[in-house]
């Protein structure tokens, strides 16, 4: 079996189309047909079934491609840690982050990153949870910022705690203080008409168990939104939105904020990274900025 082979074999996997693979990878159609043929020789079973404008996955092409797609991602990342120079002076670091952490935490962290270690690229992914560890586990990214407890245990990654934040409540000025005022305990928001995050949001499933704690279901003003767009319609007075405290403080530009009584809500923030593979030595730096923070 041949890197390459598994390169092809991807290829053609993911545009379902032999010629549109060999255009992807810069090959001859005929030179990649042929690789591909050899590569279920070697395996002894057909990987594709091939019908005109129409290739589909067999079951062994359905076992191999988690596979194939995390060996490619590690050659990739083992690649740009052998090439990078001294002095991290190139080189990249792949970060996922839940959306609020992007637009809380990390702005100063990368500014400080890239004024140390202006040659080195950093992209971003924005997601929830789920899919940063999804991500992490197939090898797409180096390190990733979750909300613990991870929605689906991993003994493939390791975790280490970041920080805990507080939530708050966020409101128009314009429309009446929430709770008394002061406070908010979880039991007032019954009476509020709230901004809720799109599904798949931590946010969202921290709310909703903590109000269904209370005994009540929360009643939605708007649904559906990211991070900026949720402030927005908060500001817009359309309802309340329970927020990290660092985002709150960030963007409580025409908004007004009231913490939660006690216990109050809070959120685990953690680093995770695979166990298996050692982070690139440009993602070890950045780690290390951000545990020292």
């Amino acid at each position: 079996m041949q890197f390459q082979q598994l390169q092809y074999f991807v290829a053609v996997a993911e545009t379902r189309h032999f010629t549109r693979a060999a255009d992807l990878v810069h090959v001859a159609q005929p030179s990649l047909s042929q690789q591909i043929k050899a590569l279920e020789r070697e395996l002894g079973a057909d990987l594709f079934l091939r019908a005109r404008g129409n290739i589909t996955l067999t079951d062994a092409g359905e076992a191999l491609l988690p596979l194939a797609r995390r060996i490619l991602a590690d050659a990739d990342t083992a690649r740009h840690e052998v090439q990078e120079l001294a002095q991290l002076r190139s080189g990249r670091v792949r970060l996922g982050a839940t959306p609020s952490l992007c637009t809380g935490l990390l702005p100063d962290v990368l500014r400080a990153f890239h004024d140390r270690y202006p040659g080195i690229r950093l992209l971003i992914e924005e997601s929830g949870s789920h899919d940063l560890v999804r991500e992490l586990a197939r090898g797409a990214l180096d390190l990733a910022l979750v909300v613990l407890p991870l929605p689906t245990p991993s003994p493939a990654l390791t975790t280490v705690e970041l920080l805990r934040e507080d939530l708050v409540v966020v409101s128009s000025p314009d429309a009446p203080a929430p709770g008394t005022g002061r406070t908010v305990r979880i039991s007032d928001l019954e009476g509020e008409r709230l901004v809720m995050f799109r599904h798949g949001y931590d946010l969202r499933e921290l709310t909703v168990a903590a109000c269904r704690a209370e005994g009540f279901e929360p009643v939605f003003a708007v649904e559906g939104g990211e991070m900026d767009a949720v402030l927005g319609f908060v500001r817009a007075g359309l309802g309340v939105a329970v927020v990290p405290r660092m985002v709150a403080t960030r963007s409580g530009r025409g908004l007004r904020v009231t913490p939660l009584a006690r216990p109050g809500l809070h959120r685990v923030i953690a680093l995770a990274h695979r166990s298996d593979v050692a982070p690139p030595r440009a993602a070890r730096e950045l780690q290390r900025m951000l545990l020292e923070r």
